[in-house]
């Protein structure tokens, strides 16, 4: 079975190697000799020397599809454009910014895997992992919580992690779902439209290391306004 990793990339220099070092030596595809995976990468218009260090990993042999933007247009776009390379049955979103740690992955596809689930959400507030979280927003973690609830009020399901950016699914769960968004709203716009097609959703504990705005954190108040707008056009609207 063939596993599709998509990573979106935008000045990410600094942490784009290690990210991929990390999931090509983890032991998961050793201890699993019936899995394999492809790395594809989507740089989206870096401006900080990511996209020249990418082109040296990709000669290495750590990526095996990159994909440049000629000009930047945001995380969701990134993942689109990744989605039409992929060639996996299974499909996972992987962040550079090593927020979320491959180590993850048996966790996260073991419940399709199991033939038990078509979507599974790695949740950074299940608990269940010796590794902890990083201390980090408040207020994030609020809005996190609005978002998720007012998510499961529209789909009459009980995540506790909507935002997450570790998801995995069945690459046949997108057939005849057409993506919109073109940053941060990915997250609530799939969400949404996974759960109009009545799939079974997974939610696993995760480890966590969030990361602050000076080394890098994108995501703000305006993508949470964004997100609010998004669970209500995709579900109504759309």
């Amino acid at each position: 079975m063939l596993i599709s990793i998509i990573v979106p990339v935008y000045n990410e220099e600094k942490t784009v190697k290690e990210i991929l070092e990390k999931i090509n030596e983890l032991d998961f595809w050793k201890n699993h000799q019936n899995l394999n995976k492809e790395i594809i990468v989507v740089d989206d218009k870096s401006i900080d020397g990511t996209s020249e260090k990418l082109k040296n990993l990709k000669d290495t042999g750590k990526i095996n599809n990159l994909v440049f933007h000629e000009t930047n247009q945001g995380k969701g776009a990134a993942i689109r454009s990744g989605l039409k390379e992929a060639e996996g049955e299974i499909v996972i979103i992987q962040d550079a910014d090593l927020e979320y740690d491959p180590k993850d992955y048996s966790r996260l596809i073991k419940p399709i895997i199991d033939g038990k689930a078509d979507v599974v959400y790695g949740s950074r507030f299940l608990g269940g992992t010796s590794d902890g979280h990083r201390v980090l927003y408040f207020w994030h973690r609020v809005a996190n919580g609005i978002l998720t609830l007012f998510c499961n009020v529209l789909t009459d399901m009980n995540l506790t992690d909507m935002e997450t950016g570790y998801k995995a699914f069945k690459k046949n769960c997108l057939k005849n779902i057409i993506l919109q968004e073109n940053r941060f709203g990915f997250e609530p716009e799939i969400t949404i439209k996974l759960a109009k097609k009545k799939l079974r959703f997974f939610e696993v504990s995760i480890s966590y290391n969030g990361r602050t705005y000076e080394e890098g954190k994108k995501i703000g108040f305006k993508d949470g306004v964004r997100a609010l707008y998004c669970l209500v056009k995709y579900k109504f609207l759309s």
